[in-house]
């Protein structure tokens, strides 16, 4: 990353933004090079992450971590990738259902549900084909999870892309290894 990137510490962030990422903050025990990068824009991080959070009421949290680890998948976020591997193991998904998200290959599975399977196939298909002629794609996950969830998922894809556009573009490491690289205890 360059070197002229400004980097904000907890302490050095608008009040706003140490306000919505306290919690997030004393949950991981870090800033994330992320935060202290982006934070020199509150205006933008604020409702970005205002934005995230209503995400997570929006989708249950099958849904809302097959979107994200398919997007960073997809899009070569290690940064991200990790934390959600993390946070779907804390959830209780296991690390077989986080392996089957990973492969990307909804038809092949068996760990996914038909919606996490129908919503990773939208997920792909907006990612690859930049949103254009996903129209199939849509009607199954209405079929699956409704119209509202739908347009929820779309609005995760969106989000997930942005963190990915910013994270590789900063070549930032990401904070945590994956779960697959630890080694036992």
């Amino acid at each position: 990353m360059s070197e002229k990137m400004v980097r904000l510490e907890f302490d050095a962030l608008a009040p706003r933004l140490q306000e919505i990422l306290e919690a997030r903050v004393a949950r991981l025990g870090y800033l994330g090079e992320f935060f202290k990068c982006s934070g020199v824009q509150p205006a933008i991080l604020a409702p970005f992450m205002e934005m995230t959070e209503a995400l997570k009421k929006a989708l249950p949290d099958r849904l809302t971590e097959a979107g994200a680890l398919t997007v960073a998948t997809l899009m070569g976020n290690r940064y991200e990738l990790h934390q959600h591997e993390r946070l779907s193991r804390k959830l209780g998904f296991g690390e077989a259902w986080v392996a089957a998200v990973e492969q990307i290959s909804p038809d092949s599975a068996p760990e996914m549900s038909d919606a996490e399977r129908a919503v990773q196939r939208l997920v792909i298909a907006m990612v690859e084909r930049r949103g254009k002629g996903v129209r199939p794609e849509i009607e199954a996950a209405i079929d699956r999870i409704g119209a509202d969830a739908t347009i929820a998922v779309m609005f995760l894809v969106g989000r997930y892309i942005t963190h990915a556009l910013i994270v590789n573009g900063l070549e930032l490491a990401p904070p945590v290894p994956s779960i697959f690289e630890e080694q036992p205890a």
